[in-house]
């Protein structure tokens, strides 16, 4: 029982129920003899407690407050200044991308206010992405692929290409994606009909047309949206439509069982030697479109986290040096859930043929070999004095990979007892 004080000073008493405020029985009947003179119990509790809330928005003895970046009264030029000295824009690609994905956990991972804000920027692809970062302002940073590079620099002939873009590290592959109508048996079923490679400056409307002309498959190409291209597909309007992402995707994992659609092999051969790989896809990647246990050969291509290459000393030069500097040193937070699983596939180390790796990145990566380097001696050194104290010799290298087995529980234990 609470009792809410009147304007008279006498205090009334009141029953909380749920969200809603009773007048004790008690009372009832004074409530009916002013009723026509002073509010109810219950409305004046309810008056107070908006007055309460008032008070907090107010921020006077407030549990909550609002943000400081937002309660500041600095002048316009200085927060102007200030926010835009350390941004960084990073095109990824198609909303419901893989790589758009991969921009959006790059920028939530590397964020740290004003030191450093990481923009993600949706355009039309990979594709696209290469000629965003050459020539769209506020652009530094692109998620494309090597194929893409190689068309700009032998096809297109982009003048010093090399010089301009260098790449940090190299991305998990991209498989390419052939959604087929089931009377299309294999890709060259395809020869003649209409295929939809997506919209123009995606991914697969550069692959999938290198892999086409590679193969001799001259097609009906279309460039639609992917959702469109689906349901053109399903009504029987176009024969096969072409995705090149980082399996799986939702566009296909969302396909229900018996939807009169399924996805082509593309047999890897010497055709593709160059700058594609070997890919696969099996039912763990999209079981409503693949049986059971099977699996689908397709070809693949790498996918690269591209950089522009900015004269040493400028001011965008400094803000790529610190992005990658941050995508180095926050490297494990990539590792764990729930960021995409293809992280884990990614080897830092791994070189892209053709590219040039950003100065500031190779700096990173020998800096973390030499200390891995510095932490095997170390370790080297720990398991001779370890075996020495024990007073053990390993007589073959089995025994001696058991010994260093033991070892290295060994130095995790005395590692867990010291925290």
């Amino acid at each position: 029982m609470q009792r809410l004080g009147h304007g008279s000073g006498r205090g009334e008493d009141v029953c909380v129920a749920g969200n809603r405020y009773l007048a004790n029985p008690a009372c009832e009947g004074r409530h009916s003899a002013v009723a026509r003179r002073q509010p109810s119990c219950a409305w004046r509790l309810r008056a107070a407690f908006a007055a309460l809330a008032l008070i907090a928005m107010t921020g006077a003895g407030a549990a909550q407050v609002i943000p400081k970046s937002l309660q500041e009264a600095t002048p316009d030029e200085e927060i102007k200044q200030r926010k835009n000295a350390w941004t960084v824009g990073i095109v990824g690609g198609l909303m419901e991308g893989t790589y758009m994905r991969f921009a959006h956990e790059i920028a939530k991972v590397l964020d740290d206010g004003d030191n450093l804000r990481v923009l993600p920027i949706v355009s039309y692809g990979a594709a696209g992405n290469l000629d965003d970062l050459l020539y769209l302002r506020g652009v530094d940073v692109a998620v494309t692929q090597s194929d893409v590079f190689e068309y700009f620099r032998t096809v297109r002939k982009t003048p010093n290409l090399d010089q301009r873009v260098n790449y940090i590290i190299r991305l998990p592959i991209s498989e390419v994606h052939i959604l087929a109508r089931e009377d299309i048996r294999t890709i060259e079923d395809l020869r003649g009909k209409k295929v939809n490679l997506g919209p123009e400056g995606s991914a697969s409307s550069l692959t999938g047309t290198i892999i086409f002309q590679r193969l001799g498959i001259e097609i009906q190409q279309t460039n639609i949206d992917g959702a469109l291209a689906l349901q053109a597909l399903k009504s029987g309007e176009l024969a096969a439509l072409v995705r090149v992402v980082g399996k799986p995707v939702d566009f296909l994992a969302r396909i229900p069982a018996n939807s009169g659609v399924h996805l082509l092999s593309i047999p890897f051969s010497k055709k593709f030697a160059d700058y594609y790989t070997l890919g696969e896809l099996d039912s763990k990647d999209y079981p409503s479109l693949i049986p059971q246990g099977q699996r689908i050969d397709t070809i693949a291509v790498p996918a690269v986290l591209a950089v522009y290459n900015w004269p040493k000393g400028k001011d965008r030069y400094q803000r790529v040096q610190r992005f990658t500097e941050r995508l180095f040193a926050n490297w494990e937070k990539f590792q764990k859930p729930p960021f995409h699983p293809k992280w884990k596939d990614i080897n830092l180390a791994a070189t892209v043929p053709g590219w040039h790796r950003f100065s500031v990145a190779e700096e990173m990566l020998q800096r973390a070999s030499k200390a891995a380097g510095q932490g095997n001696d170390t370790i080297k050194r720990d398991f001779q004095t370890f075996l020495a104290a024990s007073g053990r010799a390993p007589k073959n290298q089995t025994e001696h990979e058991a010994l260093f087995r033991d070892f290295i529980a060994w130095r995790e234990k005395q590692g867990n007892a010291a925290r």
